[in-house]
């Protein structure tokens, strides 16, 4: 069976495909990527451009977006991952990973993990087919980098439920209905990530300000 005869049979069915954007200002590493997918028709390679508007501007439904974390044209990490996972993309960073704030930084934003650009073919493509499985690639030099971070507040799976539905906006009394607990527990939760927050010297004192953290951490999606 050839390549192309087997894309066309993957394509038939939607489920087994999956969409993979690339965005890098270097044209060079595009090119790489798109000739190593094509010989994978489970994995869809359908552009790749120098800026995350670039990308959104031809093609928004995309199921997984490799990002280089450090990009020509200024924009933050954390605007260009907030951007990409509004329109239901996992961002996988696609990086040197030298610098280990801004792979911290991408963490906070939500990536689901993050695979150096000097892997070879085989680590590439799987760590894209994890991901598209809506697994989290926890490579040791990721978790390392996010487990120093001295900004990280530390919380506990169940402080991070509290932290999205409150700070999405909802009161103390709808989340204790949630999730079936007390508006008192719930309180104690808020009370404690607060403290958190305040001991790496990331205050949130109001609302407002937990709903920033909640999206500097990737608790949340950015605002549109």
């Amino acid at each position: 069976m050839t390549v192309d005869s087997r894309r066309v049979e993957a394509a038939a069915d939607p489920r087994t495909v999956s969409r993979i954007g690339l965005v890098d200002d270097h044209a060079v590493v595009g090119l790489g990527v798109r000739a190593l997918l094509a010989d994978h028709p489970d994995l869809e390679f359908v552009a790749a451009e120098p800026t995350v508007a670039d990308l959104l501007a031809g093609s928004a439904d995309l199921d997984v977006v490799l990002l280089d974390l450090r990009l020509a044209d200024g924009s933050s990490v954390w605007q260009n991952i907030s951007r990409l996972r509004q329109t239901g993309a996992e961002v996988l960073a696609f990086t040197s990973g030298d610098d280990v704030d801004l792979v911290r930084a991408a963490a906070r934003a939500g990536i689901a993990g993050m695979v150096r650009k000097s892997e070879d073919s085989e680590q590439l493509l799987e760590a894209l087919r994890h991901v598209c499985r809506g697994e989290v690639v926890a490579s040791t030099e990721w978790a390392a980098a996010v487990d120093s971070d001295p900004h990280a507040p530390g919380l506990s799976p169940r402080e991070r439920q509290v932290l999205e539905l409150y700070a999405s906006g909802e009161k103390a009394d709808r989340v204790a209905r949630l999730l079936g607990v007390s508006r008192e527990t719930v309180l104690d939760h808020i009370r404690r990530i607060r403290v958190k927050y305040a001991a790496v010297e990331r205050p949130a004192h109001t609302k407002v300000e937990l709903y920033m953290r909640a999206v500097e951490d990737g608790v949340l999606p950015g605002p549109g």
